[in-house]
């Protein structure tokens, strides 16, 4: 498994011990975490939250009187690195 499905996995079970229930989404370039997050969250649980999505590469809070308080972290899929990265005509 990469590292960064690992951080991921490893996000979403912390805040699922937070009590919130957590979705990921595996994208080309990321791997998503969201949570909805209850009107009622007490404040130490939302220093808890703080901490863990402060882990990932982005994270925010959508907030909404129609769907109410989603939160989401996204952790960046590590880029493959390449031998020469010039390109042809730059070879030494």
């Amino acid at each position: 498994m990469p590292a960064s499905e690992a951080r991921a996995e490893n996000l979403a079970a912390r805040l699922s011990a937070l009590g919130l229930a957590t979705r990921m989404e595996r994208h080309a370039t990321y791997t998503s975490i969201e949570a909805e997050v209850p009107e009622a969250l007490p404040a130490e649980t939302w220093r808890a939250v703080l901490e863990v999505v402060a882990e990932a590469d982005r994270f925010g809070l959508l907030a909404s009187s129609l769907t109410g308080r989603t939160l989401w972290a996204a952790v960046g899929k590590a880029v493959p690195a390449t031998g020469d990265v010039r390109g042809p005509g730059h070879q030494r």
